[in-house]
C-alpha cells in the first residue's frame, strides 16, 4: 500500500525531532565523555596524593613494617586511604611493601612503567587485575642521590566511578528519547498554529470561483511571510479578476459587433421578403447585405487576427526590411485617402532590418495609417517615416487629426474602445485596429506609444530591435 505525500507539518516535525535527537546525542556523548575525564583527573589527583605521601614516608616503609606503614597512611590520609591500595618496590621490580584488595593479586608493573620509572618519571595506566577488576594505576620512582631507590604503585578500583559512568548512560538513554518524544508534540503544536493561516489561505481560495474573484484573503497584518504570501495571493486574484473582466467586457463588445450587422441584414431580408420586389430592388438588398456580410468577415477576420497576436505569433520569424514596406503601407495609404481630403506623405525613411512576421507587421502598419486618415479631417495630412536610434528602429504615423486626451491615450489600444469624437464620425469602424496593432508589436517583443494633444494630432511609433 503506497502512501500519500506527508503534510508540511508533519515533515517539519519529523525533521525537527530528526534535528533535535541528533543534537542530544551529539551532547550526550560529549558530555559523558568530559564526566569520564573528568572523575579520571580526579582520581589521578587522588593517587598522586597518596603516592606523594608514601614517597615522603618511604623510609619508613623501606623497614618492611607493613601494619606500622599502613597505620601512619590511614592516620595521614583519613577517609581517601580506605579504597586506595599500594605497593613499593625495589628498582627491580621485586615486592618490599604492598596492601594490594585482594591480597592474593599483586598490582601489575608494566614495561611501560618500569622504562618510565628509570627516566624518573610517573605512569598512569588503567590495568586489569587477575580477578578482572579495573583499577586506576600509579606508578611513582622514589628517587634519592641521584638514583632510583624504590619504586611505589598506588592503585583504586574503577567500580565506583564505572558505576557512575553507567548511571549517568542509562539515565541519557532513558532521558534523550523522552525528550525528543516531549518535542516532537510540542513541535507538532507549533506547526498547526504556524500553518493555520495556511489552511485558511487554502480554505478562502476554494470558495473563491469565476463569479467571486472579488474576494481577497485577509491578512493577519504581522507582515511576515505568510502576509506576504497573502499579499501575493490578492495581488494574483486582482489580476485574474481584471483580466475576467476583460474577458466579459471582450465577449460583450464583440457580441455588439456582431449583432449589429446581423440585424440589418436580418432586416433587410425580412423586408424584401415582406412583397414582390422589383429586379432592382431586390439587387439593392444584396448589395446592402454583402456590405454587412464583408462587415461581419472583417470583424471575424480582426478577431481572429487579435487572439493569434495576443496568444503569441506562431510563424516563423525572419529577416524583414522594413523600408519597402513602408512604401507598401504608403501605397495602400494613397488610396484609402482618395476622396477624403487627406494628403499622405512619406517622411525620412532610412534602411533598417528587424526579425519578424513581415505579413504581421504591415497589418500592425496599415492599421495606423487608417485609423489616422479615419480622424483627420479633410485638408489635413497623415506621414510616414522610418529611422533607427540605439538599436532600434522607430515606424512612425503622425496626423494633423482630431487627436486623443491624456486621459484617453491607453484606453484607446483596448479592443472595441472608439472615443467619443470617434463614435461620432462614419468612419468609426469596429474599434479593432489599434488593438491589433499593439498586440502585433508586442508579440514582435516591440512597443506601440502614442503623443498626442487634442486639436493637435497624434503620433504613433512603433518601436522594433533591429538586426
Amino acid at each position: 500500500m503506497r502512501l500519500g505525500p506527508l503534510a508540511i507539518r508533519t515533515r517539519l516535525t519529523l525533521w525537527y525531532s530528526a534535528v533535535l535527537f541528533s543534537i542530544l546525542v551529539v551532547v550526550g556523548a560529549l558530555s559523558y565523555s568530559v564526566l569520564r575525564w573528568s572523575l579520571m583527573q580526579d582520581l589521578d589527583a587522588s593517587l598522586l596524593t597518596v603516592a606523594q605521601i608514601i614517597h615522603d614516608t618511604s623510609a619508613a616503609a623501606e623497614a618492611e613494617n607493613e601494619d606500622d606503614t599502613e597505620a601512619m597512611l590511614r592516620e595521614l590520609l583519613g577517609r581517601d586511604f580506605y579504597d586506595k591500595f599500594f605497593q613499593l618496590l625495589d628498582p627491580d621490580g621485586h615486592r618490599r611493601l604492598r596492601r594490594p584488595v585482594p591480597r592474593d593479586h599483586p598490582l601489575p608493573l608494566s614495561k611501560e612503567a618500569r622504562a618510565n620509572a628509570r627516566r624518573g618519571v610517573r605512569t598512569f595506566e588503567t590495568v586489569m587485575l587477575r580477578s578482572g577488576e579495573p583499577v586506576r594505576l600509579l606508578t611513582v620512582p622514589v628517587v634519592r642521590q641521584g638514583r632510583m631507590a624504590s619504586i611505589v604503585q598506588v592503585g583504586m578500583p574503577l567500580e565506583r566511578s564505572e558505576s557512575a559512568l553507567r548511571r549517568y548512560r542509562d539515565t541519557i538513554v532513558v532521558l534523550i528519547p523522552l525528550a525528543v518524544a516531549l518535542a516532537a508534540i510540542g513541535g507538532a503544536l507549533i506547526a498547526r498554529a504556524a500553518l493555520r493561516p495556511v489552511d485558511e489561505m487554502a480554505a478562502t481560495a476554494r470558495r473563491i470561483t469565476a463569479e467571486h474573484l472579488n474576494q481577497r484573503i485577509s491578512l493577519t497584518g504581522t507582515g511576515d511571510e505568510l502576509d506576504r504570501l497573502a499579499q501575493t495571493l490578492n495581488s494574483m486574484l486582482a489580476r485574474l479578476d481584471e483580466a475576467f473582466a476583460e474577458m466579459r467586457r471582450f465577449a460583450a463588445d464583440a457580441a455588439h459587433e456582431l449583432r449589429t450587422p446581423l440585424t440589418a441584414l436580418k432586416g433587410g431580408i425580412e423586408v424584401a421578403l415582406r412583397a414582390a420586389r422589383s429586379p432592382e430592388e431586390y439587387r439593392g438588398v444584396l448589395g446592402s447585405s454583402l456590405e454587412e456580410v464583408d462587415r461581419l468577415i472583417r470583424v471575424a477576420e480582426d478577431l481572429l487576427l487579435l487572439s493569434r497576436a495576443v496568444a503569441g505569433l506562431e510563424t516563423s520569424r525572419s529577416r524583414v526590411e522594413l523600408e519597402p514596406l513602408v512604401l507598401e503601407v504608403l501605397e495602400v495609404a494613397t488610396r484609402l485617402a482618395q476622396g477624403t481630403g487627406v494628403h499622405v506623405q512619406l517622411g525620412d525613411i532610412v534602411p533598417a532590418v528587424v526579425l519578424g512576421d513581415a505579413r504581421a507587421l504591415t497589418r500592425a502598419a496599415r492599421n495606423l495609417v487608417e485609423n489616422a486618415i479615419k480622424y483627420t479631417p479633410a485638408g489635413g495630412k497623415v506621414e510616414l517615416s522610418l529611422r533607427t536610434a540605439e538599436g532600434h528602429a522607430l515606424l512612425a504615423v503622425q496626423d494633423s487629426g482630431i487627436g486623443i486626451a491624456p486621459a484617453d491615450a491607453e484606453r484607446i489600444f483596448e479592443p472595441f474602445v472608439r472615443l467619443d469624437a470617434a463614435r461620432a464620425r462614419e468612419t468609426g469602424g469596429s474599434g479593432l485596429g489599434l488593438a491589433i496593432a499593439r498586440s502585433i508589436v508586442e508579440a514582435h517583443g516591440g512597443t506601440l506609444a502614442v503623443e498626442s494633444e487634442p486639436g493637435a494630432g497624434s503620433r504613433f511609433t512603433i518601436r522594433l530591435l533591429t538586426l
